[in-house]
């Protein structure tokens, strides 16, 4: 077998079969391929596309291209994945919560992709705290703790962690194909009981229409359900970012804010039915109502904060985490407002050119190895049907130089739009895919 040939064949609209793509994901896996075939493999398939048949056999394959998990525990083994958006640190509160819930919940993440951020970047945040860990400390991190977030190890669907890279730079991030692959070889390589995914729309998504997200959620639902775990997704709304800040360690205060305080909120409202769905497909609850009052209770009651603690400093980050977070999490050197140019109601966020603004700021990556700035970004955005006078604080700024913040101000205020009339807000859950 060829990488130029299954590469030219992709570039005619046609789809490699079962055998090809295993290979392809083989080479991947073990440096056959090269980089730049990966690039133009990557490129092709988001121009042409796969078949149904193609994308549950490359997903197969990334899977196969490394080890498969197994687990001996007394409780389901649960997990979650959003297909990326800003604000969006959710895993951070549903992995302790479910946790409290008798699951276990090894959360195997990524990291930055594109103007999004990355549930990894997001828990290194945190000092100390290392996100490598092998597979049998994986193991014991269940045993001791119930959940944990880390990458993927070099064992586990190692194919995909060489073509997400190049994805990140070769400006091949918005194919449906390539996206369901990238996420259900990590998921069923961790061998859940059970999956819920919760596919993002709107301006911050990568899918910008309810139909693209509807598109990949029954993608994402019908592939990881053929290959025999009980999944759903849920549509979610991102027309704004779901917490009021964008950047690592900022939205890691987000998540304590929830957990050590009011656990109401977008937030706290998706990650709660994201939840719930999970404990009803493992038959953990009997109703979706049941279960949600459940993790609502783990997270107001200080529960779910003690498990994010444990988990914290299991994996290698400060003790007493959950009552000291504000002294622990690192601070940008320069701090400022952006005010509204104009009385009005916020009738628009631009999403992804807010999270671009947060890569721009050294909160994530232009090529694969920029180091990230934990500290910058951007916190208290005003929501979307907010009413401001003129000067009223829309934002603040994190930055490490004074010249980057002016630069982000600019970008802060194109990306936000200001009408007389107040818009209609969008519903935060779109749809249920079964």
């Amino acid at each position: 077998m060829d990488a130029r040939a299954i590469n030219a064949a992709l570039r005619r609209g046609e789809t490699p079969g079962d055998a090809d793509l295993r290979w392809f994901a083989q080479g991947l896996a073990d440096g056959t391929v090269s980089d730049a075939q990966a690039g133009a493999f990557a490129m092709a398939v988001c121009l042409q596309g796969l078949s149904t048949d193609g994308r549950r056999a490359l997903t197969l394959a990334m899977r196969d291209s490394g080890d498969v998990l197994s687990w001996d525990l007394d409780g389901p083994v649960l997990d979650k994945h959003s297909t990326g958006g800003v604000g969006d640190c959710v895993s951070l509160l549903l992995a302790p919560a479910l946790a409290e819930c008798g699951a276990y919940v090894p959360m195997i993440s990524g990291r930055g992709l594109g103007h999004t951020g990355g549930t990894l970047d997001k828990m290194e945040a945190i000092p100390g705290v290392t996100t490598s860990v092998s597979e049998d400390r994986l193991d014991g991190l269940m045993r001791d703790v119930g959940c944990a977030i880390v990458g993927a190890t070099a064992q586990i669907a190692p194919a995909d962690k060489r073509l997400y890279a190049i994805r990140d730079v070769t400006a091949t991030v918005e194919s449906l194909d390539l996206i369901t692959a990238s996420i259900l070889s990590k998921k069923l390589a961790a061998s859940p009981d059970a999956l819920v995914l919760d596919v993002k729309t709107g301006s911050g998504a990568f899918m910008k229409s309810d139909e693209e997200a509807r598109a990949l959620a029954r993608s994402l639902v019908d592939t990881a359900n053929a290959a025999g775990c009980p999944t759903s997704a849920l549509i979610t709304d991102m027309n704004q970012p779901l917490a009021p800040a964008l950047g690592n360690a900022l939205e890691v205060a987000e998540v304590m804010r929830v957990l050590t305080g009011d656990a109401t909120g977008p937030l706290a409202e998706i990650s709660i039915a994201l939840g719930a769905v999970l404990l009803v497909q493992a038959g953990l609850e009997k109703t979706p109502e049941e279960a949600a009052a459940r993790l609502s209770a783990v997270l107001t009651d200080g529960r779910a904060a003690a498990r994010f603690e444990a988990m914290v400093a299991a994996m290698g980050g400060p003790q007493g985490f959950a009552s000291d977070w504000q002294s622990v999490l690192p601070e940008a050197s320069v701090i400022r407002e952006v005010t509204a140019p104009q009385a009005g109601y916020i009738s628009a966020i631009d999403g992804e050119a807010l999270g671009l603004c947060v890569v721009g700021l050294g909160g994530g990556r232009m090529v694969e190895s920029d180091l990230v700035d934990p500290a910058v970004g951007l916190s208290d955005l005003l929501p979307l049907g907010a009413r401001v006078a003129r000067g009223t604080p829309l934002v603040r700024i994190h930055a490490a130089r004074e010249e980057a913040a002016d630069r982000a101000a600019q970008e802060v205020l194109a990306a936000i739009t200001i009408a007389d009339a107040a818009p209609e807000l969008p519903p935060l859950i779109h749809e249920r895919i079964i």
